[in-house]
């Protein structure tokens, strides 16, 4: 892993103009912050060109690496920092031998290397605090060391504030940033406990961003998905399989859907029974089917895609119609499909919402209270209705969960459909006499 990964054009070309910039190291020897020798070591790299740099780096890269964190922690001046991460980005930049020799450092001082860049993700100057933050990022992935919390904790809740920055090179740099340490299984875990760096990465998926963010918040997720515990409980926490479908159906490139396919097979190896029921609510077999049909250059998502075909073509055989409609409750994601207007359906299999006290009317009341979407209360209130209609006791089961309430306040909805199928489930409230007081 090198620097050159990480490449953002707003810190390239601000490191041109830094590199450029003079920077007063006589002064801090005469004020006593710097030593005779740190001057002299300084002065032999300064503003020089990079061929005479490297050939001082060739046989001093050690004196060097300790030299530039020294100054790095006792210098204050923002212009000064600037420069000097500039200079340790130049030295370890595709020379990824040199980057132990920072983490040797310390063995000199146990402030180094992490204390003295740690404190820079606070600095007000953007430049300073992102610059640090990819120097960071390079030294976590490759520290031969497990990692301790005051080294990953600080990089991490940097990561989530400038994910979830409006500024584009603040997330481009973050989530870069991201893809480098997320091979370690550490950060993944720690990541995935930092919930509001996963938030962010959402977050992004739903605005439609470029392809190439895209497929590096594609990137996250799948090194992400390889550990159990977040392929178990990535859906139901942040509801990604819908999004992923969504970013893999509107692709240009076809690096980004061979990501999102990959994700999808994680999903499904590590945690089926989570993640197959929702991803057949998001209509992924058709999907799968389409995307076989296709010529791919890389033989990775052929692979992939048949696959993911034949494990939801397998789940889906083996549905039944209440299957189906569990599947959709559970996901959230409620729409017109032919089960919610059977009546069929609704006399064979009202009682099942009853089962594991009354788990799935709870899911569906839940959903009255709190989706925004108009579809899924419109949906939902009518299902509610049906419930009401062919069970017994369906109409004190829904009045004792809140859902009576609930349909009343839904009739003065903004949206013409929620009103209707309310208005038809508290006509079926009220209509009905009680079965059981």
């Amino acid at each position: 892993m090198s620097i050159p990964l990480l490449s953002n054009t707003y810190l390239d070309e601000y490191s041109a103009k830094i590199r450029s910039k003079t920077v007063p190291w006589e002064g801090y020897s005469r004020a006593g912050l710097i030593t005779s020798e740190e001057l002299a070591l300084i002065k032999r790299v300064d503003r020089q060109p990079k061929a005479k740099v490297e050939s001082v780096l060739l046989s001093e890269a050690s004196n060097y690496a300790l030299l530039y964190l020294r100054l790095l922690k006792n210098l204050q001046r923002v212009d000064t920092q600037q420069c000097i991460l500039v200079y340790i980005t130049d030295a370890i930049a595709d020379h990824e031998e040199r980057i132990p020799l920072f983490m040797r450092t310390t063995e000199t001082d146990p402030e180094l290397p992490y204390g003295a860049l740690s404190r820079l993700l606070e600095s007000q100057d953007e430049f300073v605090q992102l610059k640090a933050t990819q120097i960071l990022a390079i030294l976590l992935s490759m520290e031969p060391s497990p990692l301790l919390p005051q080294q990953i904790g600080p990089f991490l809740s940097s990561l989530a504030t400038l994910i979830a920055s409006s500024s584009p090179h603040r997330q481009d740099a973050a989530v870069q940033c991201l893809e480098v340490v997320l091979p370690r299984q550490e950060c993944r875990k720690s990541v995935w406990a930092n919930h509001s760096i996963i938030s962010g990465l959402v977050d992004i998926l739903k605005h439609k961003p470029s392809p190439q963010m895209s497929y590096q918040v594609g990137f996250c997720i799948w090194l992400l998905t390889f550990e159990q515990d977040v392929a178990e409980q990535i859906n139901e926490t942040f509801d990604i399989i819908p999004i992923l479908t969504s970013v893999a159906q509107n692709a240009a490139k076809e690096k980004v859907i061979r990501v999102t396919v990959a994700t999808f097979r994680n999903l499904v190896t590590k945690a089926p029974s989570a993640n197959l029921p929702a991803m057949l609510v998001a209509q992924l077999l058709p999907f799968a089917k389409n995307l076989c049909a296709r010529k791919w250059t890389d033989e990775d998502i052929v692979e992939d895609v048949q696959f993911l075909r034949d494990e939801l073509n397998a789940r889906f055989e083996s549905l039944t119609t209440y299957d189906e409609y569990s599947s959709e409750l559970i996901s959230g994601h409620l729409s017109w499909t032919p089960v919610h207007e059977s009546d069929l359906f609704w006399k064979e299999n009202v009682t099942k919402l009853n089962d594991r006290d009354s788990a799935q009317l709870k899911i569906l009341i839940k959903l009255l209270n709190e989706s925004s979407d108009p579809i899924v209360l419109a949906v939902a209130a009518h299902d509610v209705g049906q419930y009401v209609k062919y069970h017994e006791r369906g109409k004190k089961a829904i009045t004792d969960l809140g859902g009576k309430v609930r349909l009343m306040e839904l009739m003065a909805h903004e949206n013409p459909d929620v009103r209707y199928q309310s208005l038809i489930s508290v006509q079926r409230m009220v209509s009905h006499p009680w079965a059981i007081v």
